[in-house]
């Protein structure tokens, strides 16, 4: 889809993934576990308040199977979840909801690809609906999972070495692709 057809709906709702997105990812098969290890990726809190001061909701659906894997906990993905906002509020911008999937591979229907996550979010804001939505993510089941559910796309190309594999093809399934979160914001506020 070119940006000028993004750009032709009546945006309410951006959804985010959150690692590579929001974050610097970590290395493949490793997790962040807690605040230290979570690092903002540069104008991610100036990219947030264009968003809120656009009065678009700001969504994250985020896959986090390290808890099921036993790297972390429910407890320490909801604090760091909470020192995010926290940190962003700071900065005068702030994400309206935070839903993640706690499990492993092929054993759920909220862990991306598959569409369970905006599943709960459509039901938690039902004013939300593909036709006002956007999704921004750096994998392709981030890709998929919005698709499934009708949502245009934005793939953030991001770092080329912790990309997943499969980045090329989200990119090329992807609705429009940005270098970064930022850019991504940009294409969709400016178009």
């Amino acid at each position: 889809m070119p940006p000028s057809k993004l750009a032709s709906r009546a945006l309410r709702y951006v959804f985010l993934d959150r690692d590579g997105v929001l974050n610097r990812k970590p290395p493949e098969d490793r997790y962040i576990q807690r605040w230290q290890d979570f690092e903002l990726l540069p104008g991610v809190p100036e990219s947030i308040a264009r968003l809120n001061r656009a009065d678009i909701k700001v969504i994250v659906v985020t896959n986090q199977r390290g808890i099921a894997l036993g790297h972390c906990t429910d407890e320490d993905v909801e604090a760091l979840h909470e020192k995010l906002r926290q940190t962003l509020q700071a900065q005068s911008a702030r994400i309206d909801a935070i839903f993640y999937c706690p499990h492993d591979e092929g054993t759920c229907e909220c862990r991306k690809p598959k569409p369970g996550l905006f599943l709960k979010a459509f039901h938690q804001f039902p004013d939300a609906a593909p036709e006002n939505s956007v999704m921004i993510g750096d994998s392709i089941s981030d890709i998929e999972a919005a698709r499934t559910v009708g949502i245009s796309t934005i793939f953030v190309r991001g770092d080329k070495h912790t990309r997943k594999p499969g980045a090329e093809k989200g990119e090329a399934t992807a609705d429009a692709a940005a270098n970064s979160f930022s850019e991504a914001v940009s294409l969709l506020l400016e178009t």
